[in-house]
C-alpha cells in the first residue's frame, strides 16, 4: 500500500526543485496540521458524539506521526524540510488540542502551562547546543512522554463516559504521568547539555 502511494505520488507533476518540499512524508506532516483547526470544535464543549469524533481525528492525526517517518526512512527521502515539520507537527497538534480544553474544563491549566514551558526550554537547550556543535540524543523518557499525553489528551477530548469507563478520570490518571515523564525528561536533557557543555570544554 505505502509502496503504491510513494509510485503514485512520484508520477504527479510537482517540479523536481519542489519534491524536496512536497514529498509524500511531508505532505502527509501538513495534512496532520491540517487538522488542527478541527481541534477548535472542543470550544463549543461538544457533547458525546462529536467529542468521540474530534478524538478519532486527533489520534489519526497522532498516528500519521509513525507512517510519515517510516516511509522518510523506508525510501530515504528524508529532508531538512521534514525534520523541521514533522517535530512541530506533533507539538502543535498536542499542545492545542490541550489549550483548547482549558476554557471548557476538561484539563488543568497549570499542567498545560507547566508542559509547554518544558518544551519551549528543551527546544532552547538544543538550538544552544546545536551552534555550539553539541549533539545531545533524544531521550526514550521524551517519547513516553509523548505517548502519554497523546492518550491523555485523547481521554480528555472523549470526556464522556465510554466503554464502562469514566474516561475522563482515565484521562487525568494518564495526564499526570504524561507530567511526570515531561518534568523528568526535562531535567534529563539538561543534564546532558550539562555533561556535554563540561565534556566539551574538557
Amino acid at each position: 500500500m505505502i509502496d503504491f502511494l510513494k509510485r503514485s505520488f512520484d508520477r504527479l507533476p510537482i517540479p523536481e526543485d519542489r519534491r524536496a518540499i512536497f514529498n509524500l512524508p511531508n505532505t502527509i506532516t501538513m495534512l496532520r496540521i491540517g487538522v488542527i483547526p478541527v481541534l477548535f470544535g472542543l470550544l463549543f464543549s461538544p457533547g458525546p458524539a462529536m467529542s468521540l469524533v474530534i478524538t478519532i481525528l486527533f489520534i489519526g492525526a497522532a498516528l500519521t506521526d509513525l507512517l510519515d517517518g517510516y516511509i522518510a526512512r523506508r525510501f530515504e527521502i528524508v529532508t531538512t524540510m521534514g525534520k523541521f515539520l514533522d517535530p512541530i507537527a506533533d507539538k502543535l497538534i498536542v499542545n492545542t488540542a490541550m489549550i483548547l480544553m482549558i476554557p471548557i474544563g476538561r484539563i488543568p491549566a497549570w499542567i498545560v502551562a507547566l508542559i509547554i514551558i518544558r518544551d519551549f526550554a528543551v527546544d532552547g537547550i538544543r538550538n544552544i547546543a546545536s551552534s555550539e556543535g553539541m549533539v545531545i540524543q533524544a531521550s526514550p523518557l521524551g517519547k513516553r512522554k509523548t505517548l502519554c499525553q497523546i492518550f491523555a489528551v485523547s481521554a480528555l477530548m472523549i470526556h464522556y463516559p465510554f466503554i464502562g469507563a469514566d474516561a475522563h478520570a482515565v484521562g487525568m490518571v494518564i495526564l499526570f504521568i504524561a507530567l511526570f515523564l515531561t518534568v523528568t525528561s526535562g531535567i534529563d536533557y539538561f543534564l546532558k547539555f550539562y555533561q556535554t557543555g563540561i565534556r566539551k570544554k574538557a
